[in-house]
């Protein structure tokens, strides 16, 4: 019988429901074709296949250490942020240091008008790039408007800001980074502080506390915003640096008068969730989550939505294709898990830029590396319960579904473990091991025999190798027991 993967990750609150891990891997549903004559033949063998997430190549290393931010701006050119120093960054990778900032840690945020760029970092300072030339400098402003903000955002020729600890945001005026004190206003619909800020579609999206609203350029000569009459949405954001856009849609981790830790997709002027239950059971069993940041990239038109939480050291993802999450995470050399590496990213010159968030490393996500910077990478995913009225089941064989002797190193032995719980999921047996295949032995058969009885079995595989491999399932040969 077939034993099929039909979710992502899904460790729900009690095991018996559901126990699976979704590591290092991303589900694609596959697009299953009919045919008139042989219809039992059509399309794909399984619903979903599991890939490997990318890996990492190493393309620069900054003297210091953690980056927090990058952008591309409009004259080309990526720009970063790493400890306390602003680097440009070149097509060959070169960096070049162009200042510091005052803080060494913690979000940044940047934004351009093509002609300057803005930098923020939460503090009271901000700074600017002149994009032409990058000279870099710290933003004056002779009015006292401009107050610092943690996010700075571009629309319709303004640079728009928070207001720190406040309902207020502010912005420049048209085409300038210079201020009038009047260009100011409060997002109001409800008493809770701006957090952050977003621009999709032409329109502003103010991420409260608690609320959000959503602003647009009316082009009134007092102040050159206005609300969106009637676009309200009730609930705000916990962790500001969380939020993310990609097209027309706004991400972030959630909260409101309710509860928190509820993952939001925001567009046409409306939100939804996209957490599942067993991933606000995993959140809101965290510390601290309002550490959370946030950052989307694409791979072959999956998009992702990273989630790195810092203080409880895990990264979930979100597939926007699929509507599927999975982990992500690396293992330190005492076999811990520990978040995904990268802390943050963008892309630029064809790839995509992330930045490691414990040293300088500069790197891209590469589909074709199965490694983090020649550290290896550890895949798992654990299985549906196997029941049959809770009556016990003898388990003859184990088959995985898996894409073998893809290695193109002779010298090369990569392997899959298959362990299995019999207690429902609450732990697991000594790992069996076996041979994915070496080169050209795509025939690979991977079977496990004579594996006991159980209840309720939770089976789980896992393996570190280098190399391309899919994951379809499995199929197990079993009989029924009569108690």
């Amino acid at each position: 019988m077939q034993l099929a993967l039909l979710s992502g990750a899904y460790q729900a609150r009690s095991v018996i429901a559901s126990a699976q891990r979704c590591v290092n891997l991303y589900p694609q549903v596959n697009q299953r074709e009919s045919f008139m004559m042989l219809p039992q033949l059509a399309g794909a063998p399984s619903i979903l296949t599991h890939y490997p997430t990318p890996g990492l190549t190493l393309k620069a290393t900054a003297t210091d250490a953690g980056w927090r931010g990058f952008y591309r701006a409009n004259n080309g050119t990526l720009y970063g942020v790493c400890g306390s120093s602003v680097y440009a960054i070149s097509v060959s990778w070169a960096l070049t240091k162009l200042g510091t900032i005052g803080t060494p840690s913690g979000g940044v945020s940047m934004a351009d008008n093509g002609t300057t760029l803005v930098l923020v970092d939460g503090s009271t300072q901000g700074w600017t790039i002149t994009l032409a030339t990058n000279a870099f400098a710290q933003l004056v402003d002779s009015t006292g408007s401009f107050v610092g903000a943690d996010f700075v955002q571009y629309l319709d020729t303004f640079f728009i800001f928070n207001k720190d600890g406040t309902q207020s945001f502010y912005t420049s005026l048209s085409n300038s980074v210079t201020f009038d004190p009047l260009y100011i206003a409060n997002k109001t619909g409800y008493a809770d502080n701006l957090v952050a800020l977003a621009v999709v579609q032409r329109q502003l999206w103010l991420l409260g506390e608690k609320t959000t609203e959503v602003w647009y350029n009316s082009g009134a000569t007092t102040f050159p915003f206005q609300i969106v009459e009637g676009a309200f949405i009730q609930h705000g954001c916990i962790a500001p640096r969380s939020v993310a856009t990609q097209d027309i849609n706004v991400f972030w981790l959630g909260q409101d008068p309710q509860g928190h830790a509820i993952v939001f997709q925001g567009a046409n002027l409306n939100a939804v969730r996209i957490s599942t239950h067993a991933i606000e059971h995993e959140l809101q069993s965290y510390a601290t989550v309002s550490d959370a940041v946030g950052f989307i990239h694409q791979i072959e038109g999956h998009m992702f939505y990273v989630l790195n939480f810092p203080t409880a050291d895990k990264t979930w993802v979100y597939d926007v294709a699929s509507g599927l999450w999975h982990e992500r995470m690396w293992l330190d050399s005492n076999g811990i898990e520990h978040r995904a590496r990268p802390a943050t990213g963008t892309a630029a010159y064809g790839e995509f830029v992330v930045g490691d968030w414990e040293n300088g490393n500069l790197y891209v996500f590469d589909i074709n590396s199965y490694t983090d910077n020649g550290a290896a990478v550890r895949r798992i995913r654990s299985f549906p319960h196997v029941v049959n009225e809770l009556k016990r089941i003898m388990y003859r064989q184990f088959v995985a579904d898996m894409q073998c002797g893809a290695t193109t190193d002779p010298s090369e032995l990569p392997q899959v473990e298959l362990r299995w719980s019999d207690d429902r999921g609450v732990s697991y047996g000594t790992p069996v091991v076996q041979s994915l295949g070496q080169v050209g032995q795509t025939q690979t058969m991977l079977q496990w025999q004579r594996l006991g009885m159980a209840r309720d079995r939770v089976f789980e595989v896992a393996w570190s190798a280098p190399v391309m491999t899919a994951l379809n399932g499995a199929f197990i040969d079993v009989r029924p027991a009569a108690s």
